[in-house]
């Protein structure tokens, strides 16, 4: 199914290269950094990293930002709050939080490549309250009860 997504490119940024999948195969689209001049982020240091532009997306769509996989290897440059969720009501400018997991300082220069948008399908859900749940096998096990 096709889903309409607006983009606004905001003032300022008409240099930085809007969302686009590397692969024609992509699931995700990368987002350029929209800073002014050079960002270092030290190890253990988090920055929120500006990308230019702002979306409307209908409801019942979600857009997750993710990690590039590259920057994760190489440099350990790693987004917090992973998959971060933009709700389809939100219209501010789209903001990445990067951190520094990596041994060396990280620069991130104008239009570098910094994260990757997904969207997603959001189901309509409605919740309903009830005295008990049923069981199952499994029931309330969790954080490695089944091993390691």
């Amino acid at each position: 199914m096709l889903h309409y997504v607006q983009i606004n490119r905001l003032s300022e940024n008409e240099d930085i290269k809007l969302p686009v999948k590397m692969s024609e195969l992509a699931s995700g689209f990368d987002l350029h950094a929209a800073v002014d001049e050079s960002v270092v982020l030290m190890p253990g240091e988090r920055k929120l990293i500006p990308t230019g532009f702002a979306i409307a997306m209908p409801g019942g769509l979600e857009a997750q930002i993710r990690p590039r996989s590259g920057l994760a290897f190489k440099h350990g440059i790693t987004c917090l709050n992973t998959p971060g969720t933009i709700d389809a009501d939100y219209r501010g400018e789209i903001k990445v939080l990067l951190i520094n997991l990596g041994q060396e300082p990280f620069s991130i220069t104008r239009n570098e490549r910094i994260a990757q948008m997904v969207f997603q399908e959001v189901p309509t859900i409605e919740l309903v309250q009830v005295d008990e749940l049923s069981d199952t096998v499994r029931g309330s096990g969790g954080f490695g009860h089944t091993g390691k």
